[in-house]
């Protein structure tokens, strides 16, 4: 496989129940923020960040996903789709989209994600895991929003920790080693929570604290906040 991280998956496969019922009819991806859809604003930024492949998965109305951003040609990349008849969950939908990444690390992206971070920092940590095999994950972590306020793990000296007091929240941007997951059959429903603990216990998890914007858009509610920061960014 390839020695430089040019590969990164985005997560699209949910079925946004909280944004009912908006995403009745619309997949939570395709919501635009800002006049353009939260999906694109990856790809946008992962193509700056020297991103070559982008492999998507999807279930819940991923016809319009496939429609909507085709092969990639217009931000000069290759993306592929993972389809899943049913939402696999996080680590189920990164294993059974395995057989189309061409890299033995890669950056991962939640498409319901909005921020400023720089992507060209996931290629940087993607690229580490690719030149060090002690380590099995990347995390960015962020302060704890109100809807997260006991976070999920602590950081130290650039080390991923359970069980402090000084918790604070993964916000969905990451770079994993295909390892982790390679365990996992395809279409096998496998929840990320579990086996991060797991490889955090044992000590082969880093991560990095970021203090810029980030938004978690799984309400209608953060989706307007969304939209209002991005009003202000423009003018």
């Amino acid at each position: 496989m390839p020695g430089v991280a040019t590969t990164a998956m985005i997560l699209a496969a949910g079925r946004g129940e909280r944004m009912r019922p908006i995403t009745d009819s619309t997949p939570k991806p395709l919501l635009e923020v800002g006049g353009r859809s939260l999906i694109e604003h990856h790809l946008i930024k992962l193509a700056a960040a020297g991103f070559k492949r982008i492999v998507i998965n999807h279930a819940h109305l991923g016809d319009q996903i496939v429609s909507a951003l085709g092969d990639g040609d217009r931000w000069n990349i290759k993306i592929q789709f993972s389809a899943e008849r049913e939402a696999l969950e996080t680590a189920g939908g990164i294993a059974n989209a395995l057989q189309l990444i061409d890299s033995d690390a890669f950056a991962v992206v939640n498409s319901d994600v909005f921020s400023d971070y720089d992507y060209a920092r996931l290629r940087v940590a993607a690229q580490r895991l690719l030149d060090d095999a002690k380590w099995l994950a990347h995390l960015v972590l962020v302060d704890n929003p109100r809807h997260n306020p006991a976070g999920d793990f602590a950081l130290q000296h650039g080390s991923v920790l359970l069980g402090s007091k000084d918790n604070l929240t993964f916000c969905g941007l990451a770079a994993y080693r295909a390892d982790m997951f390679a365990a996992l059959a395809p279409g096998e429903r496998r929840a990320l929570g579990p086996m991060l603990k797991t490889e955090v216990q044992a000590g082969r998890v880093s991560g990095e604290h970021y203090h810029g914007s980030w938004i978690d858009v799984g309400t209608r509610e953060r989706l307007s906040h969304a939209n209002q920061l991005m009003g202000h960014r423009q003018k």
